[in-house]
């Protein structure tokens, strides 16, 4: 049978013979930690793509199986003593399964919807942010619940809804520095942050602004990618790219911020997805050098001292891209150290998936709630009374965590925290 494109060329060939099968990946691996099969293993994994590339299975059936329950966390790149580039062989398989495989109507108008029409449109999904706070406040969904009518799908998507509160800051002009203007920041919001955590790019801004930032929106900025990439459409993924590329006028600012791990990981690697494209290049090369996670910038930028005190035991949980792809680490932690009052209780396993990855806890529902039941056990014995993240995706499936484990926790990003202490600086009760 012949390979597809994606998993034959002599670039993948190449990453994939970089595997020595020393099988260190296994104990990072989430889905091998719950499911305990080879094949649901990143070492598993790169034997079936392997085999595929050559030509000796097909790209239904097991492969599409396996391929498809790889939450993509890339632990295993941290683990890996050869460097292989999970990342780049889960794209390529991925791709070629999207390759080979025809996809029935309902799911290519459903996947339209989603990735071509809502989430790179600001506008429409505010407008669907907004529909659902209706949902919430009239008790359709408490009701719909107690019905049990919808799909699993639906179900499951429904579930992870946060409590929303239609919070939508105003991008049409810069928000100012305050005090000493510093720099000059170009701010990216998201599409999901932006319609259901509106509140955490609110934070996101004033938390830049009190450290002498002033703040812009590009206006034509779009979704990242990274939904696109997750589900192999990586022609629609690069599009995107090139737009974001487009709409950022680079020598204008000191660094493009992303508030969002998974997203800020995709922009980091517009360089390597467009690496074959000549007019992009370079541009996208420039552009993934000014790209920086908010926690990154503000650990060397914090001009303004956050004072004011809140008394709460607090746990980080690592967004897997921010970890595994961006290497941003420490600076979470430090910036969360330098706030009175706060006392940092670390998990066992800080670095393991929480079972989001993008559309995974919809689509894969069952095998992400092992997952997530893991992690929230993890976090359960810190005996902290909140959560801090700095990723959509991990933001709103710990929501879901704290509701499904029945623990009496916060879910908050970092950001939020900083924010609360600025707002606190006069407070003496460390209350929040």
């Amino acid at each position: 049978m012949e390979p597809p494109a994606a998993l034959s060329s002599p670039k993948t060939e190449s990453l994939l013979a970089q595997c020595i099968h020393c099988g260190l990946c296994l104990p990072a691996c989430p889905t091998y930690a719950v499911l305990q099969s080879e094949t649901d293993s990143p070492r598993g994994r790169i034997q079936l793509m392997a085999a595929a590339a050559q030509g000796r299975i097909d790209l239904d059936g097991a492969f599409r199986t396996h391929i498809d329950l790889c939450l993509g966390c890339r632990a295993c790149e941290t683990a890996c003593p050869s460097g292989v580039q999970y990342g780049s062989l889960l794209e390529a398989a991925r791709a070629g399964i999207e390759e080979k495989r025809k996809i029935g109507q309902p799911e290519r108008i459903v996947r339209r919807l989603a990735l071509r029409e809502l989430m790179p449109n600001k506008q429409r999904l505010r407008l669907l942010a907004r529909g659902l706070v209706f949902y919430q406040r009239l008790g359709i969904s408490k009701a719909i619940e107690a019905l049990g009518v919808l799909p699993p799908r639906l179900r499951s998507l429904e579930a992870l809804l946060p409590p929303l509160a239609a919070v939508f800051p105003n991008y049409s002009v810069p928000a100012p520095a305050m005090g000493k203007r510093r720099g000059r920041v170009a701010f990216l919001y998201g599409c999901v942050q932006d319609a259901f955590l509106g509140n955490v790019n609110a934070a996101s801004i004033r938390v830049l602004q009190r450290n002498g930032y002033e703040v812009h929106f590009p206006q034509t900025q779009t979704c990242c990618g990274a939904a696109a990439l997750h589900v192999g459409e990586n022609d629609l993924a690069l599009d995107l790219a090139r737009r974001n590329i487009d709409a950022i006028e680079l020598k204008r600012y000191d660094a493009i911020i992303s508030n969002a791990g998974g997203c800020g990981a995709t922009l980091k690697e517009y360089g390597r997805l467009l690496a074959n494209d000549p007019a992009y290049a370079q541009r996208a090369q420039d552009f993934a050098a000014k790209v920086q996670d908010i926690s990154e910038f503000l650990a060397v930028r914090l001009h303004a001292t956050p004072t004011g005190r809140i008394d709460a035991r607090v746990t980080y949980a690592d967004s897997c891209h921010l970890r595994h792809v961006q290497h941003v680490v420490n600076q979470p932690r430090r910036l969360l150290q330098q706030i009175p009052g706060i006392e940092l209780i670390e998990m066992a396993e800080p670095g393991k998936c929480c079972g989001s990855a993008g559309v995974y806890n919809i689509i894969h529902s069952e095998t992400a709630d092992l997952v997530l039941d893991a992690k929230m056990a993890d976090i359960r014995n810190t005996g902290a009374e909140i959560i801090v993240t700095t990723n959509t995706g991990c933001h709103m499936q710990y929501i879901y965590g704290v509701k499904r484990a029945g623990l009496n926790m916060r879910v908050v990003h970092l950001v939020e925290l900083l924010d609360w202490s600025y707002a606190n600086h006069d407070a003496t009760d460390g209350t929040f």
